[in-house]
């Protein structure tokens, strides 16, 4: 049947409307992901309806990959909507942006009251946010969902962080953690929280996983220019680090990475270009923490690390006429390597630290119900972050939901202490010897910060005041009738005119 009109016709009466429902899940998006996602809930037990934009890529996936598992082709949305079952859990994993949204339009009408729209792209919170109350007003539950783990984990188990409207949970929490990774037999999902909390989390979750893969390049940075190792020798090191504290699925790859030769004996990852690329979700997450008043620093230098990586013509310039030391080891290598560990080891901790800072905060700016202990088991398995270390996340925040800041825990408390040391000897020698290292050094600028009763933040407000009339507030231990306490002051900082008495504002 040549004609494309006749064909579709006649695989619609194939499908009569009046046959019963059999799909427990829909999926929209058969890329590679959509695929996995699809075959991994087929072999929980799922009947699943898989629909793609181009029909034909439908049924060589039936042909193929889904041949003999209970997975259903629709070649229309009117025949995808029509094979699930009621309230119809419909899934789009398409691209982020205009896509979502012209699905969204073209499954309305053929939706009922409460059924499920689920966004499992990589969408920015806000659209979430504009999607959720979009389709209350249409009786329809939409939920915006994180997905990590990339093909490998949406095929046998990706990290999920699922939020939006809380009324559609019960509903696909089953599908949801069947299909998500485990870790220590819990599954890597539970409801996040509303609006667009689910992708505010991935997003979050991104930026960690830019400033994790910054601390590991710097450590090897280190390694191989500061102390000189072959690149044998620093696959051995990270092998040895995954046995302990930095057990993770990144230094794990890591070791794989620096270990890995090309056809001429040579290690592959010299010979890669020292540019990185980055698709915006640690800028993202960067933006955010600035729009929300919150230091979630070493994200940020994470990201400005990849912009100064993608000026290699202008480096190359540069390294020309700018001197700088070299490196001259001669100390102990293993004691040194030692403390590297204990300094990446203290920097995930801050980065983390920082991490549920901002989500924490955001939690309060944007009214949301998040629920902080599930979110660092999501983190434990199947995503790109996964680490024995979140392992020790999830107990804080069990013990504690309300956990100020992880360095208030007992636990990471005493870790912190325990590689200061190391921590500081390693900044301090990468500083002698000329290597950047914008990760390591922001995250202990960070510590000193944030454990500083008193910063000298006091004369920059005096500044400000001083050009701008931006008022300051005086200390409550110096507040007097002259400077009232908590009011907004104002001082002729030169005396000039005779006006040197304070003016008070409000606040």
């Amino acid at each position: 049947m040549s004609d494309p009109v006749a064909r579709l016709a006649g695989i619609s009466a194939s499908f009569p409307a009046h046959a019963e429902p059999s799909g427990d899940f829909g999926l929209i998006g058969l890329a590679v992901m959509g695929q996995n996602l699809i075959l991994n809930a087929a072999d929980h037990g799922f009947t699943v309806v898989a629909f793609n934009r181009t029909v034909s890529k439908v049924d060589r996936f039936l042909n193929d990959e889904a041949k003999g598992k209970s997975i259903v082709g629709a070649h229309s949305i009117e025949e995808f909507c029509a094979k699930l079952k009621k309230p119809r859990k419909m899934m789009l994993l398409v691209m982020a942006g205009p896509a979502v949204d012209d699905f969204i339009e073209k499954l309305l009408p053929h939706c009922d009251p409460g059924d499920i729209i689920i966004d499992g792209g990589n969408s920015h919170y806000p659209d979430s946010n504009r999607r959720t109350k979009y389709l209350a007003e249409k009786g329809i539950r939409f939920v915006g969902t994180g997905v990590s783990g990339g093909e490998e984990g949406a095929r046998y188990g990706p990290s999920l962080m699922p939020g939006g409207n809380e009324e559609a949970w019960p509903y696909i929490k089953d599908v949801f953690q069947s299909i998500a990774a485990k870790s220590d037999g819990e599954p890597c999902c539970d409801w996040v929280g509303d609006e667009g909390a689910g992708h505010y989390v991935k997003m979050v979750h991104n930026g960690i996983e830019y400033g994790d893969m910054q601390l590991i390049c710097e450590a090897y940075d280190i390694m191989k220019r500061g102390l000189g190792m072959s690149y044998k020798e620093m696959s051995e090191t990270f092998a040895e680090w995954n046995k302990g504290v930095l057990d993770s699925f990144l230094i794990e790859i890591t070791r794989d990475v620096l270990a890995f030769n090309d056809d001429d004996g040579q290690p592959l990852v010299e010979k890669i270009m020292d540019a990185a690329g980055q698709k915006g979700t640690g800028k993202w997450t960067a933006i955010n923490a600035l729009d929300l008043g919150m230091p979630v620093t070493l994200i940020g230098e994470a990201v400005f690390a990849r912009c100064l990586s993608s000026l290699k013509d202008e480096r190359g310039r540069a390294a020309k006429i700018l001197e700088g030391p070299s490196p001259n080891f001669k100390g102990d290598k293993k004691a040194f390597l030692e403390n590297l560990e204990q300094a990446l080891y203290a920097s995930k901790i801050i980065s983390y630290a920082q991490g549920f800072m901002l989500i924490q905060h955001a939690a309060k700016e944007y009214k949301w119900k998040l629920n902080k202990p599930s979110i660092a088991l999501m983190w434990r398995g199947g995503c790109i972050i996964r680490s024995v270390f979140l392992k020790d996340i999830t107990n804080a925040y069990r013990q504690n939901p309300e956990l100020e800041n992880l360095l208030f825990n007992d636990f990471f408390n005493k870790a912190i202490h325990k590689a200061q040391p190391g921590w500081r000897d390693v900044v301090a020698s990468a500083v002698q010897w000329g290597i950047p290292t914008p990760a390591f050094s922001t995250a202990l600028a960070f510590f000193d910060g944030y454990r500083s009763k008193d910063l000298p933040a006091n004369l920059l407000q005096a500044q400000r005041d001083y050009f701008g009339a931006h008022t300051f507030v005086i200390k409550k231990e110096y507040a007097n009738e002259k400077y009232p306490e908590d009011q907004h002051i104002h001082v002729n900082w030169t005396g000039r005119g005779g006006n040197v008495s304070a003016s008070t504002y409000n606040a």
